[in-house]
């Protein structure tokens, strides 16, 4: 496995309305030069687009938005040259975007997650990531379902093995799993 240099990655993980979001924004808040790689997609669904414009309004203004709903590599590579944090909001999200894009062809699966971990590794500024905790719930009754469940797992396994914390909200409280919950305001 390639060396690493030093930069900062951190997964905060959680489950529904546990607070991961607004955490992970106050992470990156400390930092003059962010820029927020949301991978939603703006769609037709009302409810979406009303999530959306929340999360933006509650963003300081200098921060930078991209909308990448699947080359989070390329953006980490490219994006992170001239930031001082990355956030990435969030992972579940590209996990279906995944599905929907590539099906059953597991080799680009695993080739588009392979590629997210190296970039992490290699990153050019502290990247933080969020994503859902979908291990805690019922067995999906639906094969789609269970697909995704076991997509977003693996892909939060392999970056919290990449990552150097991973903390996991409860209640809008951090729990550390891996290194320690940060110092207010620092990633």
């Amino acid at each position: 496995m390639p060396q690493r240099q030093f930069v900062s990655v951190t997964l905060v993980l959680g489950g529904v309305r546990s607070g991961k979001s607004r955490f992970a924004q106050r992470m990156a808040e400390h930092a003059e030069r962010v820029t927020l790689i949301a991978t939603a997609e703006r769609r037709d669904d009302a409810e979406m687009h009303a999530r959306i414009e929340r999360h933006r309004a509650v963003r300081p203004p200098n921060w930078i938005t991209i909308e990448e709903p699947l080359d989070l590599a390329r953006v980490i590579r490219e994006a992170g040259k001239d930031r001082d944090v990355l956030l990435i909001d969030c992972l579940t999200l590209f996990a279906s975007n995944l599905l929907e894009a590539y099906g059953d062809d597991e080799n680009r699966l695993q080739v588009q997650i392979d590629e997210l971990c190296q970039a992490l590794r290699s990153a050019p500024c502290p990247v933080v990531l969020v994503s859902n905790e979908v291990g805690s719930g019922v067995v999906p009754a639906h094969e789609l379902g269970r697909r995704f469940r076991d997509l977003a797992g693996e892909i939060n396994q392999r970056v919290a093995a990449v990552a150097d914390t991973v903390l996991l909200m409860i209640a809008g409280l951090p729990l550390a799993l891996k290194g320690a919950v940060p110092i207010e305001g620092q990633p």
